[in-house]
């Protein structure tokens, strides 16, 4: 059974039922972990039950020695400041967001005898990402070794599956590599190769040949991770979005513009005329994002926003077009 402290305790019956976030200390201040909740203290008593669900806290509850606290007004930025935090801090209990740095692109190599594509950790020429996960991207690479030459021709992708790597001359490889351009830079081809690549596992399917079926099925997956890494966020990044969010005493306004909550303000009674005034006034300080942006860091803030917005309903969720009259 876990002896909680009677400083803890003390802790535990001060935690709010509200969104926020939570950080646990040891007995040296270290902050060990942080982590978020739309209810902070259902969060943090999980912790100190007698059999935690997860083995990390089994470990973690040995040195835990304090509990700080922040609450928010709503579970967007309760997430947003957990993830700034964890970048900042890097806590040792946590695993997720704090290593931004070792994320890593897609590149689409120029000739050469062995890669026609190679994973790096900074944006160089024809580029595509950050992703998070280095091994998903070089396990997606050796995929597609087994379909190179890719050739475009009567406006469909044309492609083969071979067992070993099929050997691509200059010209070959030139080819090749203008169809991947295009694949990573437009995501209507890359449905169209992944169309393409569907037929060829039904068909290999009907044939009984399932080990060809299963690499195009890899394939497309793969393709899939690339094309979410890819254009995810374009519509967040590209539109300013207004959203409208309950909270226990009003509602709370966000103007997100270029992926970034520029302007937020809390609206005990909201009506049309405040959302009018709110966005007018948003729009009115609104600049450009600065070209120094760390744009591997960006990655998780944008999945944060991003995994918000698409869970709201959609009466909290307004684009606005940058034509839109207000």
């Amino acid at each position: 059974m876990i002896e909680i402290t009677e400083k803890l305790r003390e802790k535990l019956n001060q935690i709010p039922a509200l969104p926020g976030i939570y950080k646990m200390l040891d007995s040296k201040g270290n902050i060990i972990y942080i982590g978020k909740s739309k209810c902070l203290i259902k969060r943090v008593k999980s912790y100190f039950v007698d059999n935690p669900k997860w083995e990390k806290v089994q470990k973690l509850v040995l040195f835990i020695d304090d509990i700080d606290y922040i609450v928010t007004d709503t579970h967007l930025e309760a997430r947003l400041l957990e993830c700034q935090l964890i970048k900042e801090i890097k806590p040792s209990f946590n695993s997720q967001m704090k290593n931004d740095q070792k994320y890593v692109y897609l590149k689409v190599e120029n000739y050469n005898r062995f890669n026609a594509l190679s994973v790096v950790h900074q944006r160089e020429e024809n580029t595509y990402g950050p992703f998070r996960k280095r091994s998903t991207l070089l396990n997606i690479i050796n995929s597609f070794k087994s379909i190179f030459p890719l050739v475009k021709r009567n406006g469909s992708y044309e492609f083969e599956y071979h067992v070993m790597s099929s050997p691509m001359d200059q010209n070959a490889f030139n080819q090749n590599k203008a169809v991947l351009l295009e694949i990573f830079s437009d995501n209507t081809k890359m449905v169209l190769l992944m169309s393409k690549l569907e037929e060829k596992m039904k068909e290999c399917s009907m044939q009984y040949k399932y080990e060809s079926a299963a690499k195009y099925r890899d394939l497309m997956q793969g393709l899939e991770y690339i094309s979410e890494g890819i254009w995810r966020y374009k519509d967040l990044i590209s539109k300013d979005i207004l959203l409208k969010i309950p909270i226990t005493n009003g509602h709370k306004l966000f103007f997100i513009s270029k992926g970034n909550i520029l302007t937020k303000k809390i609206y005990p009674n909201l009506d049309t005329k405040d959302i009018e005034l709110f966005i007018k006034s948003s729009r009115s300080i609104k600049s450009p994002m600065s070209s120094n942006t760390d744009e591997k860091a960006n990655v998780d803030f944008h999945d944060i926003l991003y995994s918000e917005i698409i869970s709201l309903p959609n009466e909290m969720v307004q684009i606005i077009s940058p034509e839109q009259e207000i």
